[in-house]
């Protein structure tokens, strides 16, 4: 039997008798899910319960000689409003009842049927409704009550989801990151691979609450637009003025504003492009080993630990596995060569080019 793949939506797989084979129509629309409030949802399902009510009385006030009561023997339009109410909710006293066969007959087959369908639509619904937004606002608010030291990710094009996964990569949890996008394909996306996200413009600074920007240890920015990329930064550091900001900016001229907005490293991404074009145009192999050092999970890569016991004294050249290229002493940022790093010290962190380690396919 055939199957449609997962996300598949718009394809409808049905067997045909007469040849055995399965014939695939393409031709059908996705049409995008009607979000509603849980109000407009009750209210909407309390009007065709409603209706269905109206139903039964008018069934049973247009027969109401096949009915009889037994307070006085007739029935009218309060006693059909009365009966059809005790009817449709299954309380059903007994003291109004059908007398002859097809008012019977009409009862066994419209009233019963509408009465499941009350019970189906009404409750059923209700709960479902209520039961489904109060989980939800009971969810959120215990991840914004946790949610501190995460990594916030604003924008996840191709650019943001290659800097998530080289984030965690890098050992970060994947239930401490946070993405920010307007389009609700890169939402799906991203809780696809697991990650929290949230649909809505960044520059607004209600989106970036929502998101406990105030709490995070980590921005990353990776927007298509850099004005929209300053705006946030300058929106981010506002609100949270410890958090470490990197940002991707387009345009070599921006990087200024970006670094004056506050943000602490400003990558230039068609610069970085076009340099590595260059380089494998010239050097080729340059080019390759540049790009294997960005590449993530095959190769070589780039990473940054913390000096071992046993490596202090040694200098950076000393370091067995792998090529140490910078060490940070006091939070500065110092080359293999520079005299002052010329043996590790406790405390120091080396940046390094090591074998990369595949840790599998994350997506």
């Amino acid at each position: 039997m055939s199957t449609s793949p997962p996300g598949a939506g718009s394809r409808a797989i049905v067997g045909s008798r007469r040849t055995g084979r399965p014939w695939t129509s393409d031709a059908l629309v996705n049409l995008p899910a009607r979000v509603t409030s849980p109000l407009v949802e009750l209210a909407r399902r309390a009007l065709l319960a409603l209706l269905l009510l109206l139903a039964i009385v008018v069934l049973v006030w247009f027969d109401r000689g096949s009915y009889t009561d037994n307070h006085d023997g007739t029935v009218n339009l309060v006693d059909a409003l009365y009966y059809a109410t005790v009817t449709i909710t299954t309380t059903g006293y007994g003291d109004i009842t059908p007398i002859t066969p097809h008012a019977r007959i009409l009862n066994a087959v419209i009233v019963a049927p509408l009465r499941i369908l009350f019970l189906v639509l009404l409750v059923g619904t209700t709960l479902q409704v209520l039961a489904n937004e109060g989980r939800r606002i009971f969810l959120d608010r215990r991840w914004r009550k946790h949610m501190r030291n995460h990594v916030v990710v604003v924008g996840y094009g191709t650019k943001g989801r290659s800097a998530v996964d080289t984030v965690v990569a890098n050992g970060c949890n994947a239930a401490q990151i946070v993405v920010i996008d307007g389009r609700a394909g890169a939402v799906a996306d991203a809780n696809l691979r697991g990650y929290a996200a949230i649909e809505g413009d960044a520059t607004r600074r209600d989106v970036l609450r929502r998101a406990e920007i105030i709490k995070a240890r980590e921005v990353i920015i990776t927007l298509d637009r850099d004005d929209s990329a300053i705006l946030v930064t300058l929106t981010v550091r506002q609100l949270n003025p410890s958090a470490h900001v990197v940002v991707a900016v387009r345009e070599e001229d921006n990087a200024s504003l970006l670094r004056q907005s506050g943000a602490n490293a400003v990558i230039t991404s068609s610069e970085a492009v076009g340099r590595l074009l260059g380089l494998s145009a010239t050097s080729p192999n340059l080019g390759t080993v540049i790009e294997d050092l960005l590449s993530s999970r095959e190769g070589m890569e780039v990473g940054e630990r913390q000096v071992t016991p046993a490596e202090v004294g040694l200098s950076p050249g000393q370091v067995e596995d792998e090529a140490v290229i910078a060490v940070v002493r006091n939070r500065t940022l110092r080359r293999f060569y520079d005299p002052t790093v010329a043996r590790l010290e406790t405390g120091d962190q080396v940046v390094v080019v090591r074998h990369a380690i595949d840790t599998g396919d994350r997506s």
